[in-house]
């Protein structure tokens, strides 16, 4: 029978002859028991030191260096604001908590990417996070960011491997860029309170647009992304 722990020390034990082969099998059998034995143990006490040490570890996970992180703001757009084509629901507050991240990504030199439709009337970005010289644009005519885009390679050349998101509308844009990027292997923080949407109508039964939202959000969490609160999302943009 094939022992892969013998099998390490095979090669430094020999043959012995005649009466003495048994009591050399054995003496090798002990030295593997013997050093396996020692370094279940080793780890058995790194575990018991980590349990008892509990600060320590968690000083060690803060200082290990944060992925590189981009900012992906998806369809902050007039259309989207009163007056326009397709207004949401309190797109206001969605857009001042969008604006406080884009300032917070500014501030500390993280990368920012706008994303937006190609919309026929109201494609313009709104002032609350109008893209400055030098920011990535991405102009898109599907649902998804990554569709038919050069989104996908802007962030893997950029070597980025989290994104914060946040955007409109929740339940079509933003949700299809979170699915995508989770996809593509992407840590996704989204930023649940910089993002918003609408009633949705079907047959005849109205579905509030805070339901909508709130639904949107629950089946994404844990599953595509993280969805986080605002605190959380300016944190991890520092």
């Amino acid at each position: 029978m094939f022992d892969p722990v013998m099998s390490r020390f095979a090669p430094y034990v020999k043959p012995a002859a005649g009466p003495f082969r048994t009591t050399a099998q054995a003496l090798a059998v002990i030295l593997a028991t013997t050093l396996a034995t020692s370094a279940l143990t080793a780890l058995t006490l790194a575990a018991a030191l980590a349990a008892v040490h509990p600060a320590r570890a968690a000083e060690a996970a803060a200082e290990a260096p944060a992925p590189l992180t981009a900012l992906v703001i998806i369809d902050i757009q007039d259309f989207y604001f009163p007056g326009g084509a397709l207004p949401l629901v309190a797109p206001e507050a969605a857009g001042a908590n969008a604006a406080k991240l884009l300032a917070q990504a500014r501030a500390h030199g993280k990368a920012v990417i706008h994303v937006g439709h190609n919309a026929k009337a109201g494609r313009a970005f709104h002032a609350d996070v109008q893209p400055r010289d030098g920011e990535l644009v991405v102009m898109k005519d599907d649902v998804n960011a990554f569709l038919k885009t050069n989104l996908q390679t802007i962030l893997q050349s950029g070597g980025f491997r989290r994104l914060v998101v946040c955007g409109m509308q929740t339940h079509m844009c933003v949700e299809a860029a979170t699915r995508a990027a989770a996809d593509f292997g992407y840590e996704v923080l989204l930023a649940g309170d910089a993002c918003a949407t609408r009633d949705l109508q079907h047959g005849d039964v109205t579905v509030p647009a805070a339901q909508v939202h709130a639904t949107t959000l629950a089946t994404l969490d844990r599953t595509y992304g993280k969805v986080v609160s605002m605190d959380e999302a300016m944190g991890a943009l520092q």
